[in-house]
């Protein structure tokens, strides 16, 4: 989707703005937004919380990517094209070296949101440890939530430590 959202590497002018469309309806509505209204439709649980996270990555992460597909340097394009290449050997060797490593760098930090994210969508029914963390207030067991907060902390530090070991990884 985010090739066909970068004028640089889309066909024709409507399939830009259609792609731009879908990212930015995929976008616009917050995650908690989106797991309220998957709780209502299909219940309690993860999938929830996965769709509403799914979907909002969708929008997010392909808004970036285009971007970054549309501030590559032309020149290696203008290469590929008087070579003959077809449209797809010019986004494989021209255009997705350019921007490989931040396409990277923004789906380890999207993963990382991601996780985070998931505890409060838990809180409004769509499943994880959030979840928990809700029913554990709601009967006042206040040793729980504590060591649910922990697990939380511990959880959230370690996916963050992992995701500057992938970032570094990747330089």
């Amino acid at each position: 989707l985010a090739l066909l959202a970068a004028r640089n590497t889309t066909p024709n002018l409507a399939l830009y703005q259609a792609a731009r469309f879908v990212l930015n309806v995929l976008r616009s509505i917050p995650e908690l937004i989106m797991g309220i209204v998957f709780v209502a439709m299909v219940g309690f649980g993860a999938l929830p919380g996965v769709l509403a996270l799914g979907i909002h990555s969708i929008g997010m992460v392909g808004k970036f990517f285009a971007e970054s597909i549309e501030h590559v340097d032309p020149r290696p394009i203008e290469a590929a094209n008087a070579t003959g290449a077809t449209r797809l050997q010019v986004v494989w060797r021209a255009v997705l070296p350019q921007v490989l490593p931040q396409l990277a760098d923004t789906a380890v930090y999207r993963w990382e949101y991601n996780f985070r994210a998931s505890t409060v969508l838990g809180a409004v029914g769509a499943g994880g440890i959030g979840f928990e963390l809700m029913a554990a207030l709601r009967v006042l067991e206040y040793a729980q939530v504590s060591a649910i907060l922990i697990c939380i902390l511990l959880c959230v530090t370690a996916v963050d430590g992992l995701g500057a070991a992938m970032r570094k990884s990747l330089e």
